[in-house]
């Protein structure tokens, strides 16, 4: 899996409400626990899990008027991956 930054404005997330003490913990301590997304189109993502903390990022970026940048784990992404991934199988 690859860990990247992307803008929340290039996440697709369901909108739910949260409690006032994610917005407050994220504030002060930033994400912890990665969000999961998957690559739905060349820059755009889907959250996998995480939306609420995506809902608090949204809320805090609404506040300070600034873009802000989302700690993610993109899952299913083997753009990457060389044949040392699939185990070396392959000896022909």
């Amino acid at each position: 899996m690859i860990n990247k930054k992307i803008p929340l404005s290039k996440i697709q997330y369901n909108k739910m409400t949260i409690s006032e003490e994610l917005v407050t913990s994220i504030e002060a301590r930033g994400i912890i626990i990665p969000v999961k997304v998957e690559c739905i189109d060349g820059d755009m993502y889907r959250c996998v899990d995480g939306h609420k903390r995506l809902n608090a990022c949204k809320q805090i970026e609404d506040k300070t008027n600034c873009e802000f940048e989302v700690f993610c784990m993109l899952v299913n992404d083997f753009s990457k991956s060389g044949s040392t991934y699939w185990g070396a199988r392959n000896h022909h």
